[in-house]
């Protein structure tokens, strides 16, 4: 059994070793093929000689030597494990934490259960609808970051800055999402950096609504409906912890 032991841990070790000299001789050849990306991450993946890598906020599959590469989702059929998923959730809850709550516009309820961020244009109608069932999120103990995206140009990029120069900017986004026009106003503004991180997000439209595990969900959602899932959500939680 000793043996036996002995055996299965020295398989065990060089393996690990072999994936750790992989994943540096992977390092080595994307500083030198894409020597403009950064490499955050490397890991293995059930498939022997397939690696996982974020670069640049986005997840991609590659050999070893970096000549062959994969651009899609890789999912476990047996289990419905999406392992591009998970690692997207990461990069989207990391990316919300270098912008900073701070920077953001935030609607809080009295007792928070729940966090979402939605990425949101002023003018876009399904945003506006969202926005107007917000007491409906509030009543629910949903607190709503707003990240913002405005796609329609120039004249929706300066509403925005002028909702975020605003004394309350929730009272001024409140108005704007209500068709009325604001007085423009122009001061140091993260919008810039709100549209960097979107894209970075893989938002693609809008809304679109971040959960609290980092996944998303591209498009509008009724307020009941997503107030019922999350508590549903974490109900499931509480009882696999227990």
């Amino acid at each position: 059994m000793l043996r036996t032991f002995a055996l299965a841990l020295t398989i065990l070790t060089t393996s690990q070793v072999s994936a750790d000299d992989n994943i540096d001789e992977l390092k080595n050849s994307l500083a030198k093929s894409l020597p403009q990306y950064q490499v955050s991450r490397i890991d293995t993946t059930p498939i022997e000689g397939l690696y996982q890598v974020i670069l640049g906020g986005q997840v991609i599959y590659m050999t070893k030597d970096a000549r062959y590469m994969l651009d899609g989702n890789l999912v476990d059929l047996s289990t419905k494990k999406n392992f591009s998923e998970d690692a997207m959730s990461e990069i989207r809850l990391s990316q919300l934490d270098e912008l900073g709550e701070e920077n953001m516009v935030v609607y809080s309820p009295e007792k928070i259960k729940h966090t979402i961020t939605v990425v949101t244009d002023i003018d876009c109608p399904y945003c506006r609808r969202l926005h107007s069932e917000m007491d409906q999120y509030l009543d629910g103990g949903i607190k709503v970051r707003y990240v913002f995206m405005p796609l329609k140009g120039k004249g929706d990029y300066e509403t925005t800055v002028t909702v975020w120069c605003s004394d309350d900017k929730n009272e001024a986004l409140d108005m704007a999402k209500a068709g009325t026009e604001l007085e423009a106003k122009e001061c140091d503004n993260p919008i810039e950096q709100h549209l960097k991180v979107s894209r970075s997000l893989g938002v693609r439209g809008t809304p679109a609504i971040i959960l609290q595990d980092g996944s998303m969900l591209p498009g509008y959602v009724p307020a009941k409906k997503l107030v019922t899932e999350l508590n549903r959500m974490n109900l499931s939680t509480a009882k696999s912890v227990n």
